[in-house]
């Protein structure tokens, strides 16, 4: 199987913005209105604590060769730090910024708005967003942003990965998943399938599997973990 390399430079780029965004962080005035709304996570001394994830899913699409898309993040408070490959073009890194909200009490949701650059075969300005919201067992969960291509605007595209989960045990999940690409080409706009997931104490392992009605479906075998 032939799998696509983590680039040395885009763990370096990573490392930029983290200290620079660290630098801006510090003594950050926040000013929020305790019936409405909250900064994940709660502002007390957990908001000057760092927390980050590190993801790798791996693509078996049917005619196309297998790869390995990589995502890390970085989160202090309202400040949102993450850095992808692979996923708006194959060879293809991006580095994003944002903002964290985020409330509710029976109803909780987490909104992010984001700002990043794209490199590599594709180079452009890419904002987006995060979004989630979370009621009893069920989880709605949405990622997209539009990539302004800076080499041919027609290749501007807007990307996309949603969620709907039920979780009957905190430890398992089960639901429906959606994406929309440019990695690679399918027959159809929006891809849709199913996910299993399970998770172990920090770790979480989730396979999903799109286009079962096309005869030959695309697999994607996630692992996480948050530290």
């Amino acid at each position: 199987m032939k799998q696509m390399q983590f680039p040395a430079f885009a763990l370096i780029a990573f490392a930029v913005v983290l200290a620079g965004a660290n630098a801006l962080a510090q003594d950050r005035a926040i000013t929020l209105d305790s019936k409405t709304t909250r900064t994940p996570p709660e502002l007390t001394e957990e908001a000057d604590v760092w927390s980050f994830s590190a993801s790798a899913s791996t693509y078996i699409v049917p005619d196309f060769q297998e790869y390995v898309q990589p995502t890390f993040t970085a989160d202090r408070g309202w400040l949102h730090l993450e850095t992808r490959y692979n996923y708006e073009d194959l060879k293809t890194g991006s580095v994003s910024i944002g903002y964290n909200f985020g409330g509710g009490e029976k109803v909780e949701w987490e909104f992010t708005p984001m700002l990043g650059g794209v490199f590599g075969n594709t180079r452009g300005v890419a904002p987006g967003y995060k979004f989630s919201l979370t009621y009893w067992k069920l989880e709605f969960s949405s990622e997209g942003e539009w990539v302004f291509d800076l080499g041919n605007s027609e290749d501007s595209f807007f990307y996309n990965w949603s969620e709907l989960s039920i979780s009957p045990v905190e430890w398992f999940r089960f639901g429906l998943v959606g994406q929309r690409t440019r990695a690679y080409q399918t027959d159809v706009d929006i891809q849709r399938g199913l996910l299993v997931g399970f998770s172990f104490k920090k770790i979480d392992l989730t396979t999903y599997v799109f286009n079962l009605d096309q005869g030959k479906p695309t697999w994607v075998f996630a692992v996480g973990v948050s530290f």
